[in-house]
């Protein structure tokens, strides 16, 4: 049986595009040791590693995270890294701290290993011929090294999101326990869960429901700070600040949104391409995101009226990916979605291109086109100086470009599974389920 397995279909592409992953990373830490710093997508600010976890420790361990930091966190972050953190390292700076609170760090290193272990021990589940080529590309790819660099606690949610979304956890509360622990953490994670209410499979999604306010409740009770107004507020700050932060949000994106905004950069991009290709650039990057917009609603629109024809995976992958194609709220947001597609088995055309463009979002590392920005700064992870230079690179334009080519192969699949599911059962127009 093991011998067939191997030489199921499918299995050599697999492993040829793991061992380009694993190659990417050998490059990447190749390029680390000789120049001091991770290269381009990794933040170019190369004392910034880690910021993001003790940026928001820092605002636990003192008052004034809604209010004087704006942040647009639930109160469960605050309340999680309260938790893990030595508040004595945080009377003075957030880089004071991440240098001081060893039990930060180590929470940080944990979780990544515990993501790791959690998307061996599901993909196994799921198949085990698939799962060490899979778990190489997940585990050691570029969207969770990207997360652990940062120390976003994307890294804490994801373990929370595997178990939710996968079949690792048989209780219904406890899965709904684990995806509103996702909701709070990242609230855009509510979109995945929304795959119960296309498949018209009611109950789950009512005790997640449940289970997420109970548990923004106590957590806004634990902080005395987070309401729904606050958030909304800081929300809507948070955009206007973003939206002058072009070059940030270009650097690692899920969507070609950004690039849309390129000319209001305020890094004169025009030195570098011309006027004429920046205009081709915004007309294709606009239509790329409104035709998936439109597969994607068809192909959820395929799988309400025949809720048996696919998985709540797939419902999900394709309710995160038409938001990621949308914009981006991170390059590490991927995580998730490569997680739920790596969760389809080597089956069909678009599944198959799908489970492609999941490896090739894994792989580590860009190709600079031109230099734009040139820097003299220290590194923390290298602990030396090192001078950085970052610009235009290949994944720019290439990475929005196969998530959405992802979506595609799920969407057109999607379509076609409801189009044949149509032959045996009657297509469901209200809102009871069908059995799958």
């Amino acid at each position: 049986m093991k011998e067939r397995a191997r030489l199921r279909p499918g299995m050599l592409p697999e492993m040829l595009l793991a061992a380009a992953v694993l190659a990417s990373l050998a490059w990447t830490v190749s390029f680390f040791i000789t120049k001091g710093y991770l290269p381009s997508p990794f933040v170019f600010d190369t004392n910034d590693t880690f910021m993001d976890w003790f940026n928001t420790a820092y605002w636990a361990n003192n008052p004034g995270a809604y209010d004087v930091w704006r942040t647009i966190y639930p109160p469960l972050s605050f309340v999680f890294l309260d938790m893990f953190s030595l508040q004595g390292c945080y009377l003075d700076s957030p880089f004071h701290a991440r240098d001081c609170d060893w039990l930060g760090r180590a929470t940080i290193y944990s979780f990544y290993v515990i993501d790791v272990v959690l998307i061996w021990l599901t993909l196994r589940r799921v198949d085990r011929a698939t799962a060490p080529m899979r778990t190489i590309a997940l585990g050691l790819g570029l969207p969770l090294l990207f997360t652990l660099e940062r120390g976003n606690l994307i890294v804490v949610g994801f373990a929370c999101f595997v178990l939710a979304h996968g079949p690792l956890l048989q209780s219904r509360w406890l899965r709904a326990l684990a995806g509103a622990a996702t909701i709070n953490f990242k609230p855009y994670l509510v979109l995945p869960m929304l795959a119960d209410a296309v498949k018209r499979d009611w109950r789950p999604l009512e005790i997640a429901g449940i289970a997420t306010i109970l548990l923004y409740l106590l957590t806004l009770a634990l902080v005395g700070a987070g309401t729904p107004g606050e958030i909304v507020s800081n929300t809507a700050n948070w955009v206007v600040f973003q939206s002058g932060q072009v070059w940030n949000e270009i650097n690692y994106s899920t969507s070609y949104a950004p690039l849309m905004l390129v000319e209001k950069a305020p890094i004169p991009l025009l030195q570098f391409v011309s006027s004429e290709t920046v205009d081709t650039i915004i007309l294709l990057a606009s239509s790329v995101i409104r035709s998936t917009q439109v597969i994607a609603l068809i192909a959820l629109l395929a799988a309400w009226v025949q809720p048996g024809a696919v998985t709540r995976e797939r419902v999900a992958a394709l309710l995160l990916g038409a938001y990621l194609v949308t914009q981006s709220p991170g390059g590490y947001t991927q995580t998730f979605l490569l997680f739920l597609v790596f969760l389809e088995p080597w089956r069909r055309l678009g599944p198959i291109l799908a489970i492609i463009c999941a490896y090739l979002l894994c792989l580590v590392g860009d190709w600079s086109i031109s230099t734009v920005l040139e820097l003299s700064t220290p590194s923390w992870l290298s602990g030396r100086p090192v001078e950085p230079a970052f610009g235009l690179t290949m994944g720019h334009f290439l990475r929005p470009g196969i998530i959405a080519l992802l979506v595609w192969g799920l969407s057109v699949d999607t379509i076609f599974q409801s189009l044949r599911a149509h032959r045996g059962h009657r297509p469901v127009l209200g809102l009871k389920g069908a059995q799958a």
